[in-house]
């Protein structure tokens, strides 16, 4: 497998059930789900979600939207995380959606159990205290980028050509964060999304070597 920048390789791998892997992280109050642009993090966090009692999925890229691609951590822990771990309901309204006038708020409803945020950079060092668990999903860096166009192309409405700039230029601040902040040094949990398995009802996993 092709990995990205400074990233070492999981393993060794284990196939499990995806619906025992959920049970195994009932309890934990937030959940990171980390890794590069397009390796399959938004789909991993749905499926989590879908299989733990009330939980809720909140996106980096709803805080991030119109604000910075990576400078957006004291967004998520001060109007997200912090009422969240002090048993407040959340509804954040970001300033860049009032600013340019993107309608709804950021919601995390009373009695959500599982709060999981989901997005580059989600369990960096500033945001690492907060998280209970940190998964990085580690995939081939070549399959994400493919990947990651054709979503760009099929549910943003770009060209090929202009998903192949909004990549490279997304590209272009990703690696170097990731490289300073090496979240897969603190991730508490592997899954890998370029290992064969049945991604309805499995999930590869690993646990980091010490």
């Amino acid at each position: 497998m092709n990995l990205g920048p400074g990233e070492p390789e999981g393993g060794p791998w284990t196939v499990d059930p995806l619906d025992a892997f959920a049970r195994s992280l009932a309890g934990a109050r937030v959940i990171a789900v980390d890794g590069r642009g397009g390796s399959g993090k938004t789909v991993l966090a749905a499926r989590l979600a879908s299989l733990l009692e009330q939980a809720t999925v909140v996106h980096s890229d709803d805080v991030a939207w119109n604000h910075s691609r990576f400078g957006w951590d004291d967004l998520m822990l001060d109007g997200i995380l912090t009422p969240f771990r002090r048993g407040d309901p959340v509804r954040y309204r970001l300033p860049a959606w009032e600013r340019l006038g993107r309608e709804g708020h950021i919601v995390v409803p009373a009695g959500t159990t599982t709060l999981i945020i989901e997005g580059v950079g989600v369990s960096r060092r500033s945001l690492a205290p907060h998280v209970d668990v940190a998964i990085w999903v580690q995939s081939d860096y070549e399959e994400a980028k493919a990947r990651g166009i054709r979503r760009d192309i099929a549910t943003e409405g770009r060209t090929e050509a202009g998903a192949l700039q909004n990549w490279d230029e997304w590209e272009a601040e990703e690696v170097p964060f990731l490289l300073d902040d090496r979240p897969w040094d603190r991730a508490d949990i592997l899954v890998s999304t370029s290992i064969p398995h049945d991604p309805d009802t499995e999930v590869v996993t690993s646990r980091p070597r010490p």
